[in-house]
């Protein structure tokens, strides 16, 4: 491994930790004694995604993670939440074993997860990827998602973590406030 510092090729390891998907190498150049760390991880067969247009792009899971880390901004979920989304997503389309996936199986996985955890966070998604046409059918989408809620929170009224709860209290939020301008 070059060292960053001095472009040295020899280093010596002096500490290894296995982190599941990755493995982290802490090593000191055997030249200038520098510290660095490395990361590695197994590189997998290359998935490529096939656009709504027909254009086909290597998967990016910084992209994923980018596009969750958006819906999510100013909502009380942890990074590490959205690491596992995009970590649990990757592994499903690995698992399906198609070596080109359309973006909309990848768009429904996020939403999917997304609903499970902050209704707010998965309109937020749900309106960038679905481009609804009009505010009418985001209306829509939202009255489903109400329905649901319903249901969960007559099924599992004693459960506080539902998803009724994210959009009850935005909810009650809402109506504290004063009415927004126009």
């Amino acid at each position: 491994m070059q060292c960053p510092h001095c472009g040295w090729i020899e280093s010596k390891v002096t500490d290894s930790r296995d982190n599941g998907e990755t493995v982290q190498r802490r090593r000191r150049c055997e030249r200038c004694n520098e510290r660095f760390t490395t990361v590695e991880r197994i590189v997998l067969a290359e998935l490529t995604i096939v656009k709504r247009d027909g254009r086909r792009e290597p998967f990016s899971r910084d992209k994923l993670l980018s596009g969750l880390r958006h819906a999510c901004q100013k909502r009380p979920i942890a990074v590490g939440q959205l690491e596992a989304i995009v970590r649990d997503i990757e592994n499903e389309l690995y698992k399906l074993g198609k070596a080109e996936i359309e973006s909309s199986i990848i768009g429904e996985m996020a939403m999917e997860r997304l609903r499970k955890i902050d209704a707010i966070a998965y309109i937020r998604f749900a309106s960038v990827y679905r481009s609804y046409p009009n505010l009418s059918a985001m209306r829509d989408e939202m009255d489903r998602l109400l329905e649901d809620v319903a249901e969960e929170d007559a099924a599992s009224s004693a459960n506080g973590s539902s998803i009724g709860s994210s959009l009850g209290s935005s909810r009650t939020a809402r109506s504290e406030k004063a009415p927004p301008r126009r």
